[in-house]
């Protein structure tokens, strides 16, 4: 039982601090919400591949342990500082659909593709609070001078033609220097 509540998302985020509360509970796209606090935005790809997904991600991208997914991992930077690491997942098979754009996005942010086509539906928000055994959290601190503890995170499931993308946002310390 322990192995299952470990890779458990919740439906709100009973634990959050009241600073990281608002950008975790927002709805909006978290680029535009990020943009219009800086003088300079910039997203920073790290990782794009067929990889495996992650194993809390299996069941909700109704994915096989064995079956590769397109993983694009981002930092989305406020000025000089990362703020967001992002990291989505789409099956291999909806690559010639629904995502086929995806794997051109380059720096471009996904968020903006995905906020502004209405035929993407988003479906309601999973939250989680990362420690140093989710393997998000350690990619997420690759960019910290200093990890803290623990690192909260958000996801969800973005529709197109029946065809999901998972979009997980892992909101580092230096989001809460933004202004709300």
């Amino acid at each position: 039982m322990s192995a299952n509540r470990s890779l458990a998302w919740h439906p709100v985020p009973v634990n959050a601090a009241i600073n990281i509360r608002w950008w975790l509970l927002h709805r909006d796209s978290l680029t535009r919400l990020i943009q219009q606090r800086c003088s300079k935005f910039l997203v920073e790809p790290v990782f794009q591949s067929l990889a495996p997904a992650c194993a809390d991600e299996l069941d909700i991208m109704n994915l096989r342990r064995s079956e590769l997914a397109l993983v694009r991992e981002v930092y989305l930077y406020c000025n000089d500082t990362p703020v967001i690491f992002a990291h989505s997942v789409v099956a291999r098979k909806h690559l010639d659909d629904a995502w086929r754009g995806l794997s051109r996005l380059g720096n471009r942010s996904l968020g903006t593709m995905l906020f502004t086509n209405p035929m993407i539906k988003r479906a309601e928000f999973g939250y989680k609070q990362l420690n140093t055994h989710h393997p998000l959290f350690k990619r997420a601190c690759q960019r910290l001078q200093t990890p803290p503890p623990s690192l909260w995170a958000r996801r969800s499931l973005f529709t197109l033609q029946g065809q999901p993308i998972l979009v997980t946002e892992v909101f580092l310390p230096a989001i809460l220097r933004l202004k709300i």
